[in-house]
Protein backbone atom coordinates (compact mmCIF):
# COMPACT_ATOMS: atom_id res chain seq x y z
CA UNK A 1 0.00 0.00 0.00
CA UNK A 2 3.02 2.11 0.90
CA UNK A 3 4.95 1.45 -2.56
CA UNK A 4 1.48 2.34 -4.47
CA UNK A 5 1.06 5.80 -2.83
CA UNK A 6 4.50 6.01 -3.22
CA UNK A 7 4.35 5.97 -6.95
CA UNK A 8 1.36 7.79 -7.11
CA UNK A 9 2.94 10.40 -5.33
CA UNK A 10 6.19 10.54 -8.15
CA UNK A 11 4.01 10.40 -10.84
CA UNK A 12 2.13 13.10 -9.49
CA UNK A 13 4.90 15.58 -8.89
CA UNK A 14 6.78 14.25 -12.40
CA UNK A 15 3.21 15.13 -14.34
CA UNK A 16 3.53 18.74 -12.48
CA UNK A 17 6.96 19.68 -13.01
CA UNK A 18 6.15 18.28 -16.78
CA UNK A 19 3.10 20.98 -16.66
CA UNK A 20 5.38 23.96 -15.12
CA UNK A 21 8.15 23.26 -18.16
CA UNK A 22 5.22 23.10 -20.51
CA UNK A 23 3.31 26.64 -18.86
CA UNK A 24 6.86 27.66 -19.13
CA UNK A 25 8.46 26.86 -22.54
CA UNK A 26 4.60 28.16 -23.61
CA UNK A 27 5.40 31.74 -21.85
CA UNK A 28 8.69 31.72 -22.86
CA UNK A 29 7.88 31.36 -26.69
CA UNK A 30 5.03 33.86 -26.25
CA UNK A 31 7.10 36.33 -24.83
CA UNK A 32 9.61 36.17 -27.73
CA UNK A 33 6.99 36.38 -30.27
CA UNK A 34 4.63 38.72 -28.81
CA UNK A 35 1.62 36.58 -27.95
CA UNK A 36 0.38 37.83 -24.96
CA UNK A 37 1.19 41.47 -26.17
CA UNK A 38 -0.43 44.07 -28.22
CA UNK A 39 1.21 44.24 -31.62
CA UNK A 40 1.68 45.75 -35.24
CA UNK A 41 2.96 44.16 -38.36
CA UNK A 42 5.62 46.22 -40.59
CA UNK A 43 7.31 44.90 -44.15
CA UNK A 44 10.45 46.01 -45.60
CA UNK A 45 11.80 44.76 -49.18
CA UNK A 46 15.50 43.76 -49.61
CA UNK A 47 17.79 42.65 -52.35
CA UNK A 48 19.33 39.93 -50.01
CA UNK A 49 18.53 39.27 -46.72
CA UNK A 50 22.14 37.39 -45.76
CA UNK A 51 20.96 34.68 -44.22
CA UNK A 52 17.89 36.45 -42.19
CA UNK A 53 15.30 33.67 -41.14
CA UNK A 54 11.71 33.39 -39.92
CA UNK A 55 11.68 34.12 -35.85
CA UNK A 56 15.19 35.78 -35.73
CA UNK A 57 14.73 39.04 -33.90
CA UNK A 58 13.76 42.95 -34.45
CA UNK A 59 15.35 45.10 -32.75
CA UNK A 60 14.95 48.89 -31.97
CA UNK A 61 17.76 51.29 -29.51
CA UNK A 62 19.21 47.72 -28.52
CA UNK A 63 16.08 46.58 -27.29
CA UNK A 64 14.62 43.75 -28.85
CA UNK A 65 11.05 44.62 -29.70
CA UNK A 66 9.77 41.88 -32.17
CA UNK A 67 10.50 39.02 -34.99
CA UNK A 68 10.30 38.02 -38.19
CA UNK A 69 7.12 36.98 -38.57
CA UNK A 70 7.48 35.47 -42.99
CA UNK A 71 9.94 35.77 -45.79
CA UNK A 72 8.43 35.84 -49.46
CA UNK A 73 10.86 35.98 -52.31
CA UNK A 74 8.77 38.40 -54.38
CA UNK A 75 10.88 37.95 -57.47
CA UNK A 76 15.15 37.09 -58.57
CA UNK A 77 16.05 40.77 -57.04
CA UNK A 78 13.24 41.72 -54.34
CA UNK A 79 12.85 39.81 -51.12
CA UNK A 80 9.71 41.38 -48.74
CA UNK A 81 10.64 40.52 -44.93
CA UNK A 82 7.05 41.02 -42.66
CA UNK A 83 7.77 41.88 -39.25
CA UNK A 84 5.44 41.73 -36.29
CA UNK A 85 6.39 44.34 -33.52
CA UNK A 86 5.82 45.44 -29.69
CA UNK A 87 2.81 48.18 -29.78
CA UNK A 88 4.33 50.12 -27.04
CA UNK A 89 7.16 51.00 -29.74
CA UNK A 90 4.96 52.02 -32.54
CA UNK A 91 5.50 55.72 -30.73
CA UNK A 92 9.58 55.94 -31.45
CA UNK A 93 9.45 54.50 -35.01
CA UNK A 94 8.87 57.06 -37.58
CA UNK A 95 8.10 57.41 -41.15
CA UNK A 96 11.33 58.06 -42.12
CA UNK A 97 12.72 55.22 -39.64
CA UNK A 98 15.34 52.62 -42.04
CA UNK A 99 15.56 48.92 -41.43
CA UNK A 100 18.77 47.16 -41.79
CA UNK A 101 19.86 43.97 -41.32
CA UNK A 102 22.65 42.93 -38.63
CA UNK A 103 24.47 40.34 -36.29
CA UNK A 104 23.60 39.60 -32.98
CA UNK A 105 27.04 39.65 -31.58
CA UNK A 106 30.31 38.92 -33.74
CA UNK A 107 28.89 35.47 -34.76
CA UNK A 108 25.67 35.55 -34.05
CA UNK A 109 22.50 35.21 -35.68
CA UNK A 110 21.16 37.40 -38.10
CA UNK A 111 18.90 40.24 -36.49
CA UNK A 112 16.67 43.25 -38.05
CA UNK A 113 17.57 46.37 -36.84
CA UNK A 114 15.54 49.75 -37.21
CA UNK A 115 16.50 53.07 -36.65
CA UNK A 116 14.46 55.72 -34.58
CA UNK A 117 14.06 57.94 -37.61
CA UNK A 118 13.41 61.85 -37.16
CA UNK A 119 12.16 63.64 -33.83
CA UNK A 120 8.84 65.36 -35.11
CA UNK A 121 8.15 62.83 -38.06
CA UNK A 122 4.80 61.10 -38.26
CA UNK A 123 4.57 57.38 -36.50
CA UNK A 124 4.32 54.94 -38.59
CA UNK A 125 1.36 52.93 -39.30
CA UNK A 126 0.56 49.31 -39.12
CA UNK A 127 1.05 47.69 -42.20
CA UNK A 128 3.29 50.11 -44.12
CA UNK A 129 6.59 49.71 -45.07
CA UNK A 130 9.21 50.67 -43.61
CA UNK A 131 12.75 51.95 -45.35
CA UNK A 132 15.62 49.66 -45.75
CA UNK A 133 19.37 50.10 -45.69
CA UNK A 134 21.83 47.72 -47.33
CA UNK A 135 24.80 47.03 -44.64
CA UNK A 136 28.06 46.27 -45.91
CA UNK A 137 28.79 42.86 -45.78
CA UNK A 138 31.99 41.43 -44.52
CA UNK A 139 32.62 39.49 -47.58
CA UNK A 140 32.24 42.91 -49.62
CA UNK A 141 35.14 44.59 -47.44
CA UNK A 142 37.16 41.60 -47.90
CA UNK A 143 36.48 41.56 -51.25
CA UNK A 144 37.66 45.57 -52.04
CA UNK A 145 40.66 44.51 -49.41
CA UNK A 146 41.64 42.26 -51.71
CA UNK A 147 41.40 44.01 -54.85
CA UNK A 148 43.32 47.13 -53.27
CA UNK A 149 45.92 44.10 -52.36
CA UNK A 150 46.39 43.26 -55.51
CA UNK A 151 46.29 46.74 -57.49
CA UNK A 152 48.92 47.59 -54.97
CA UNK A 153 51.27 44.30 -56.29
CA UNK A 154 50.62 45.76 -59.55
CA UNK A 155 52.26 49.16 -58.70
CA UNK A 156 54.64 47.78 -56.99
CA UNK A 157 55.86 45.31 -59.85
CA UNK A 158 55.47 48.24 -62.31
CA UNK A 159 57.85 50.61 -60.22
CA UNK A 160 60.37 48.02 -60.06
CA UNK A 161 60.37 47.38 -63.79
CA UNK A 162 60.86 50.97 -64.53
CA UNK A 163 63.66 51.51 -62.09
CA UNK A 164 65.04 48.56 -63.61
CA UNK A 165 65.25 49.88 -66.66
CA UNK A 166 66.09 53.44 -65.57
CA UNK A 167 69.12 51.37 -63.60
CA UNK A 168 70.35 50.11 -67.34
CA UNK A 169 69.72 53.11 -69.10
CA UNK A 170 66.87 52.08 -71.37
CA UNK A 171 64.17 54.40 -72.09
CA UNK A 172 64.33 57.94 -72.68
CA UNK A 173 64.67 58.58 -68.77
CA UNK A 174 66.96 55.60 -68.57
CA UNK A 175 69.04 57.24 -71.39
CA UNK A 176 68.64 61.03 -70.08
CA UNK A 177 70.01 59.55 -66.16
CA UNK A 178 72.59 57.24 -67.66
CA UNK A 179 74.25 59.43 -70.73
CA UNK A 180 77.32 60.56 -68.73
CA UNK A 181 77.49 63.33 -72.25
CA UNK A 182 74.32 64.61 -71.20
CA UNK A 183 75.20 65.22 -67.37
CA UNK A 184 78.27 66.67 -68.27
CA UNK A 185 76.18 69.18 -70.09
CA UNK A 186 73.53 69.61 -67.84
CA UNK A 187 76.05 70.76 -65.20
CA UNK A 188 78.02 72.98 -67.77
CA UNK A 189 74.59 74.41 -68.26
CA UNK A 190 74.07 74.82 -64.41
CA UNK A 191 77.22 76.51 -63.94
CA UNK A 192 76.92 78.69 -66.78
CA UNK A 193 73.29 79.86 -65.51
CA UNK A 194 75.37 80.59 -62.02
CA UNK A 195 78.04 82.48 -64.05
CA UNK A 196 75.50 84.20 -65.81
CA UNK A 197 73.29 85.15 -63.02
CA UNK A 198 76.37 86.21 -60.84
CA UNK A 199 77.53 88.83 -64.06
CA UNK A 200 74.23 89.95 -64.35
CA UNK A 201 74.23 90.49 -59.96
CA UNK A 202 77.63 92.55 -60.89
CA UNK A 203 76.53 94.67 -63.56
CA UNK A 204 73.45 95.79 -61.81
CA UNK A 205 75.57 96.35 -59.02
CA UNK A 206 77.75 98.78 -61.21
CA UNK A 207 74.80 100.43 -62.83
CA UNK A 208 73.42 101.63 -59.86
CA UNK A 209 76.65 102.79 -58.33
CA UNK A 210 76.80 104.90 -61.66
CA UNK A 211 73.44 105.76 -61.04
CA UNK A 212 74.56 106.93 -57.55
CA UNK A 213 78.06 108.25 -58.62
CA UNK A 214 76.46 110.32 -61.24
CA UNK A 215 73.93 112.05 -58.69
CA UNK A 216 76.73 112.88 -56.03
CA UNK A 217 78.41 114.59 -59.00
CA UNK A 218 75.36 116.51 -60.03
CA UNK A 219 74.72 118.13 -56.44
CA UNK A 220 78.56 119.08 -55.97
CA UNK A 221 78.01 121.28 -59.20
CA UNK A 222 74.86 122.85 -58.09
Amino acid sequence: MKKESINKFKLGLFVSIGILLLLGSIYFIGETKKMFSSTFRLHALLSDVKGLQVGNIVRFAGINIGTIDEIEILSDTLVRVDMVVDMKTKKFIKTDSKASIGTDGLMGNKILIISAGTYGKKQIKNNERIGTIIPISPDDILYKLKLTADNSAIITNDLVVIMGNIRNGKGTIGKLFMDTAFAENLDNTIVNIKEGSEGFNESMEAAQKSKLYKRLTRKKKK
